[in-house]
């Protein structure tokens, strides 16, 4: 499977073209994580890589989309805001039957599981917890204008450019009608609030995304998956942490193990990790029920698209996904957002 996904021979040919010969043959290996885009290890001797594709199957329009994550990593690379070094950005569909681009492979703690933190000291886990929040502060106080952004700009408000989109997603992907989850949509449309300044958003922004310091576990050197970023409303990425933090994240870690955060008693709550993001960021958060209820429609969405990228003997996976759904629907509909 891996073979069809990145063939080796002909990733190699495209790789001495760039430069970057491999002075072996290629060791390819596919990695879990990632929201749906797939993920391989590429090595060659002393070179070490990451790769990042499109899933192969079950695709909807405007996902999946890695070289945009490759352009904001790129531009982000000149900031303080800590991400993968690139390496290089591939348009051809003919190299690997999809775009692709490469980045750097680094090593370090990536808090994906309840086994993960469960061992953790108490002032670790706060630590770990308020690094998650400094990390996006850091990221919302870069000017996305001045670092080459600028094409990404749209003069739509974001808010209404989110809930089109995410709309449209959920009338392509969806194999049952969920009728809640239609409802959801009409209160984002009648509360959406005026907005805040256009920044960088990653779009997923949860404790699995961001890789810790092996020699510091406490601080984070990488923020990953960019698949779903944008120029928009900074207070997308503090609603979906929200939502990761809360019952939305409890329901997709279910099948997982559990939830991270109830896996660690010292882990602050919402509210601290509210009160941190607004006194690092110096941004109110009066609003951020309206971006958790957004961010947990879209969670919502993007598990009914899943079921477009498995087969038709998945049924049991499928199953789980369909009541997934449903659940995520009931999670948003108890969000306290007033229309």
């Amino acid at each position: 499977m891996t073979a069809d996904l990145l063939p080796a021979d002909r990733l190699a040919s495209w790789l001495e073209q760039q430069g970057l010969s491999p002075k072996e043959p290629l060791q390819i290996e596919q990695l879990s994580g990632g929201s749906s885009n797939l993920t391989f290890r590429v090595r060659s001797g002393d070179y070490d890589w990451v790769l990042r594709r499109p899933p192969a199957r079950g695709a909807l329009p405007t996902a999946h989309d890695v070289l945009r994550e490759h352009h904001f990593m790129e531009a982000l690379g000149a900031t303080p805001v800590p991400v993968p070094h690139m390496v290089r950005p591939c348009a051809d569909e003919s190299v690997v039957g999809a775009p692709f681009y490469l980045m750097e492979r680094l090593e370090g703690v990536i808090y994906g599981g309840p086994d993960s933190v469960r061992d953790l000291s108490p002032d670790r886990a706060r630590d770990v917890a308020f690094d998650l929040v400094d990390a996006l502060a850091g990221l919302h106080a870069v000017d996305p204008l001045t670092i080459g952004l600028a094409d990404l700009a749209r003069p739509e408000p974001f808010l209404d450019r989110q809930i089109r989109r995410w709309a449209g997603q959920w009338e392509r992907s969806k194999t049952r009608d969920v009728p809640l989850l239609d409802e959801q949509f009409d209160r984002l449309r009648k509360a959406r609030p005026e907005g805040n300044p256009c920044r960088i958003v990653h779009g997923d922004y949860n404790l699995a995304n961001v890789m810790y310091r092996h020699e510091d576990p406490a601080r984070i050197i990488a923020i990953l998956d960019w698949e779903l970023s944008a120029l928009g409303d900074p207070l997308a990425d503090v609603g979906a942490l929200m939502a990761y933090w809360g019952d939305a994240g409890r329901l997709l870690f279910e099948r997982r193990g559990g939830h991270p955060r109830d896996a660690q008693a010292a882990f602050p709550n919402t509210d601290e990790l509210l009160d941190r993001y607004a006194t690092t960021s110096a941004q109110s958060v009066d609003d951020v029920a309206y971006y958790e209820l957004l961010a947990t429609v879209k969670l919502a969405v993007i598990c009914a698209g899943a079921l477009h990228r498995m087969t038709e003997d998945q049924q049991e996976q499928r199953a789980n996904i369909v009541t997934l759904v449903g659940r995520l629907a009931d999670v948003a509909d108890a969000l306290p957002v007033k229309t």
